[in-house]
């Protein structure tokens, strides 16, 4: 089991070091400016959405996951942030489409940056991971499906979320945070 966990900890470890700091900070500079912030993604993206939209709340962010009964329209001061693996979900191109319409800024956390919603995306974050296509081009992995994808996502969402705080001291105290944090439990 120790051999396992060290190389599924490898593996993300190097998809991580290959990802390009550049463009996470331009998606955290957008956030920073965007009005609100709607999250999308399917499947096991989706929950990695979900965590980040958790994140960003307890961070003091207007934040929206796409799908649940209390968010709102998009309007053009906003950001839709989409993760798909793919770039390619049909739903989530529709998200982008219609975000697009309204004059909304698009970002898409993926590995193709080629995809559809990546042509029409105004920040990318490429993680060159594995899917669950298992391409020629993605890196090799002992874990199933998109595993890769999600975990590496995950966790350059949460770096994202200690840069915006470590930028913007006033929402970065223990007494802010934890007093966003549900006490519904």
């Amino acid at each position: 089991m120790k051999n396992i966990i060290n190389t599924v900890a490898l593996e993300v470890k190097e998809v991580l070091e290959k990802a390009d700091s550049n463009e996470t900070i331009k998606l955290a500079e957008e956030i920073e400016r965007a009005s609100r912030i709607f999250i999308a993604g399917t499947g096991r993206s989706g929950l990695i959405g979900k965590v980040f939209a958790m994140r960003l709340m307890h961070s003091d962010y207007p934040v929206y996951v796409i799908g649940e009964t209390i968010t709102p329209s998009i309007g053009s001061d906003d950001l839709l942030l989409i993760i798909s693996g793919s770039g390619s979900t049909s739903s989530l191109i529709n998200y982008a489409e219609k975000a697009k319409e309204i004059d909304a800024k698009v970002a898409l956390v993926t590995t193709n940056k080629e995809s559809k919603i990546g042509t029409i995306s105004d920040y990318l974050i490429t993680i060159p991971a594995a899917t669950k296509k298992r391409l020629d081009s993605e890196p090799a992995t002992i874990q199933p499906l998109g595993n890769q994808f999600d975990q590496s996502a995950h966790l350059l969402l949460d770096a994202i979320v200690v840069y915006l705080l470590e930028n913007n001291p006033d929402r970065n105290s223990h007494a802010s945070l934890n007093q966003k944090h549900t006490n519904l439990e």
